[in-house]
Order: C-alpha cells, then sequence, then structure tokens
C-alpha cells in the first residue's frame, strides 16, 4: 500500500532533476580536484564529496517521512537550538581561514549556519502561516525581520557575510508569498540597500566604523571598479572569467581546464566550481547543469502552489528562495555581476553541511508534495 502511495504521489520529476545534479556533481568535482591531492590521494576531495551526497541521500529521504506539519508545533524549540549553535560556534568553534564558523566532529567539520537555513524556513513558514493575507502594517513585520535578523547577526560575526545575506533572500521569498505588499518590501529593502551602500561611502570617505572584515570591503570595492586590484582583491573574478570565456561553446573536456589543472583559480571545488564546469564543459555544460537547477525551482514553486495548508507553501516558498539565491548570487559572482559574497552553489559546490542541508530541503519539498492530497506514512 505504501509503495504504491509513493509511486502515485512521489514527485519523479523533481527527484530525477536532484539525482542527475547529484551525478554531475561528482564528476565536476573529480575533475575540479584530482590535481588537489591530499596525503597523496588525489581523489580525496571527490570520495568526501560521494560521501557527503550519500549522507544527503539518507538526511533526504529521512526529511520526506517526516510529516512536516509536524514540524510546525516544535519551531520556537528548533529556533533556540538554531541560536544555540551559531553561539556556540563563536565560542567554542575552530577557525579557518579567518573565520570561525565550524565544529569539528572526528575527521569532519560541521557548519551550523548551513542548516540554521533550514530551520529560519520553518520558524518564519509557522509564524507567516498564521498572518497570510494580514501584513499590510508596519508593525507586522518586526517580528518576521526579528526571527531573520537575529541568526544573521550571529552569523555576520563569524565572520559569513554571503550567509547572512541568504536569510534576508529567503525571507523577502516567504513574505511575498505570504501576502506582503510589494510596496512595503520594495521601501524594506530598497531602504536597507541605499543605508548598506551610504555606510560603506562613509566608511570610505570618514572612516566609519562598519561591521565588515577588511577583505570583504575589499571585495566589495573590487566590484564597482573591477581593474582596481587585478593579483589581490581582483584575482578570483578575473581567473573565473578567464576559465569561463576559454571554455566557449563545448569546453576544454573534463580533466583538462588549464587554469582549473594548473591551479590559476582559487576555490575551484567550492565557491568557483561553475567556472569549472564553464571552461571544461563549455557553454553546453553550464546551460545543462542550469537546466537541471531550473527544473528543482519549477518544482519548488509549483509544490508551494499545490500544498494544502498555508504551513507547506510557506515552507516550500522558502526552500525555493533558497536555492534561488544561492544560484543566482553564485553564478552572478563567477561571471561579474554580483560581489563575491562566498556562497557556494547549491550541491556542486563541495561542503558536506551544505550538501545534508540542501537535500534536508529537497525532502522536505517531497514530503510537502506527497502529502498534499492528505496522504501520510
Amino acid at each position: 500500500m505504501l509503495y504504491r502511495r509513493l509511486v502515485k504521489d512521489m514527485d519523479f520529476t523533481l527527484l530525477a532533476a536532484v539525482i542527475l545534479l547529484l551525478a554531475y556533481s561528482l564528476v565536476v568535482q573529480a575533475s575540479a580536484t584530482t590535481n588537489m591531492p591530499v596525503g597523496g590521494d588525489p581523489w580525496y576531495y571527490t570520495k568526501r564529496h560521494a560521501l557527503y551526497i550519500g549522507v544527503g541521500l539518507v538526511a533526504m529521504f529521512g526529511a520526506m517521512s517526516v510529516d512536516y506539519r509536524s514540524l510546525a508545533r516544535w519551531y520556537k524549540v528548533i529556533y533556540v537550538a538554531n541560536l544555540l549553535l551559531l553561539a556556540g560556534v563563536l565560542v567554542a568553534g575552530s577557525s579557518a581561514m579567518g573565520a570561525q564558523r565550524w565544529f569539528h566532529v572526528g575527521p569532519f567539520s560541521v557548519q551550523p549556519s548551513e542548516f540554521a537555513k533550514v530551520a529560519i524556513i520553518l520558524t518564519l513558514a509557522a509564524h507567516l502561516s498564521r498572518r497570510v493575507d494580514r501584513l499590510e502594517r508596519w508593525t507586522d513585520f518586526i517580528l518576521p525581520f526579528c526571527h531573520a535578523g537575529l541568526p544573521a547577526l550571529l552569523i555576520l560575526i563569524q565572520p559569513d557575510l554571503g550567509t547572512s545575506l541568504v536569510f534576508s533572500g529567503i525571507l523577502l521569498g516567504m513574505l511575498f508569498i505570504a501576502g506582503a505588499p510589494w510596496t512595503h518590501l520594495a521601501a524594506i529593502y530598497g531602504g536597507a540597500l541605499a543605508a548598506a551602500v551610504s555606510w560603506v561611502v562613509l566608511h570610505l570617505k570618514y572612516g566609519v566604523w562598519i561591521p565588515l572584515k577588511a577583505y570583504q570591503l575589499k571585495r566589495l570595492i573590487v566590484f564597482a571598479q573591477p581593474n582596481i586590484d587585478p593579483l589581490g582583491a581582483g584575482y578570483h573574478i578575473k581567473q573565473a572569467l578567464v576559465a569561463i570565456g576559454s571554455g566557449q561553446l563545448l569546453g576544454k573536456g573534463l580533466f583538462t581546464g588549464t587554469q582549473s589543472r594548473l591551479r590559476f583559480l582559487p576555490m575551484q571545488h567550492t565557491d568557483f566550481v561553475f567556472a569549472v564546469v564553464g571552461e571544461e564543459l563549455g557553454f553546453v555544460g553550464a546551460v545543462a547543469l542550469l537546466s537541471l537547477f531550473f527544473v528543482i525551482i519549477w518544482r519548488g514553486a509549483r509544490i508551494a502552489a499545490e500544498a494544502k495548508d498555508a504551513f507547506g507553501t510557506l515552507v516550500a516558498a522558502g526552500i525555493v528562495s533558497m536555492f534561488a539565491f544561492h544560484i543566482i548570487v553564485n553564478v552572478g559572482m563567477t561571471v561579474g555581476i554580483m560581489p563575491i559574497t562566498g556562497i557556494p552553489l547549491p550541491f556542486v559546490s563541495n561542503g558536506g553541511s551544505a550538501m545534508v542541508t540542501n537535500c534536508i530541503a529537497v525532502g522536505l519539498l517531497l514530503g510537502i508534495h506527497f502529502r498534499r492530497r492528505s496522504i501520510s506514512f
């Protein structure tokens, strides 16, 4: 009986897109990292990525098996636990590359800020589902912004500007779906952007304190003036553009990219993995990858529209917003139309916490779709 329900109500289009994307990512990771041996093993990162995929798939089907509606009753516990983990990593976490974002668990590192994305989606969905189409007063926005703002602030302190910005994208998408007037959202986000730009200008001209590290500020400056520091802060984007441009239509072929194989391209297996795709698989390979992302976004939007309750709709909308923000910003920064913020490409960039988080998010989408007809395990 359960098997028949799974066959009838599983979103196989979404599942197939994710499986294909995971297979694609494994090939890309192998091509991007076999020239980066660890302990003499050229397949080190590929093996770890395969392990992350395996754990992620288990987490995906685990999340799908949980009735998402029960999570609405536990959102306060989830939110508080999320804050405690984010605060704890600032006190007892491990540091790397000037940031304190990880807990070490044996040979692995766990990044709480990745799981915080799902936690904030559930928290906002629980709150906003009780206020759908009742977000007309300015005061109605205070609590949602506080919900998202507190964990975002803790993440910014680590420092991790990119992940903290993801929260703003999630919040924007969920508020819009909950019925917030677009004029209010435009005023809030437009005002915030203007204030942020003004703050940076005041810092540059008058030395006003700003909550950004020097390297983060340099990345913003390079985005505005791409040619000012080609061997320093602008090096990443220059090499990424060379890699993508040299790939042309069909690419140079897997394991034969010069920018990646000769290590000119920094962070080629994480933040700039899309540049590896562009160089080695060309325009066709990049379009194929983006097409898989499009299917995931499209199916997520359909699941949000077909959900049987407001909570399910908002959870799905938050997940779609999270994926869309990641994809747009990561690809955008790789091709030079977005500032570099360190946001990974979902499912493709190497990283265990991000992979598991993304798979949990897909599992929630599958669970919402599975239960749209009042079916439960």
